[in-house]
């Protein structure tokens, strides 16, 4: 009876990780995006090979930023990605980083007319971001008060080609791939920061755990920097 006690006792941790890790994220090429049926991109590929790595269920899915970020604020089980890592949020997840350490800057559409050298002269302009984007918060915290808030990248992105705002912000990594199909051209510096994976308060330690040290070693071994090349994207060395 005792050994059936032990054993049943050193299966618990694996069942408490039965259940299936739900991940969320937006339509945000070439980091993560569908390509018909199938998820793609330079973060999602991250993703599950540290799922792969730890052999842990798991589903990604793609839906508006808010909506992926509240999720992961209530619900178990569930992380979103890739999520900036700044002093505000870092209380109200677990985190698993870093899927890249990116800049963010403010980008117009070539033949605007529009310049600033510093945040201070960017905010007469109007500028674009997604509603619970991070970059909303900053642009707020820095003073900037002529925003205009649309529910996804793709959305902020055509109003900049339309005319319809003036700048946006945008990953310095994907500007470099960005720029070779759109007439867009840097404006000034907005932010630097780590891009991560944030979990629910409640996500399991353990767990979390393994999933950073998969993610480490995807690192180490030189695997996340070539996932970007494949994307087209080079990381800061």
């Amino acid at each position: 009876m005792k050994k059936l006690l032990l054993l049943a006792w050193l299966a618990l941790p694996c069942a408490a990780h039965a259940q299936t890790v739900t991940f969320t994220t937006e339509d945000y090429a070439p980091f993560n995006y569908r390509d018909g049926k199938e998820i793609k991109g330079a973060t999602v590929e991250q993703v599950e090979k540290v799922m792969a790595a730890i052999g842990v269920d798991y589903t990604i899915e793609i839906m508006p930023w808010a909506r992926a970020f509240s999720l992961a604020r209530t619900a178990p089980m569930t992380c979103v990605f890739a999520t900036a890592h700044n002093g505000a949020r870092d209380p109200l997840f677990k985190w698993v980083e870093p899927l890249l350490i990116d800049r963010n800057i403010l980008i117009t559409r070539k033949g605007s007319g529009v310049t600033a050298g510093n945040l201070e002269e960017a905010k007469k302009y109007t500028i674009g971001t997604q509603r619970e984007d991070y970059t909303e918060t900053i642009l707020k915290e820095n003073g900037f008060t002529k925003l205009d808030v649309a529910s996804d990248f793709n959305a902020t992105l055509r109003k900049l080609l339309g005319g319809r705002i003036d700048m946006m912000p945008i990953s310095e990594l994907y500007f470099e791939k960005l720029k070779a199909d759109q007439p867009v051209e840097i404006v000034t510096v907005l932010s630097s920061q780590p891009m991560g994976i944030a979990c629910e308060k409640s996500f399991p330690e353990d767990l979390r755990v393994k999933m950073q040290d998969a993610l480490d070693k995807l690192i180490a071994d030189g695997d996340q920097k070539q996932i970007f090349l494949k994307y087209g994207m080079s990381l800061s060395e």
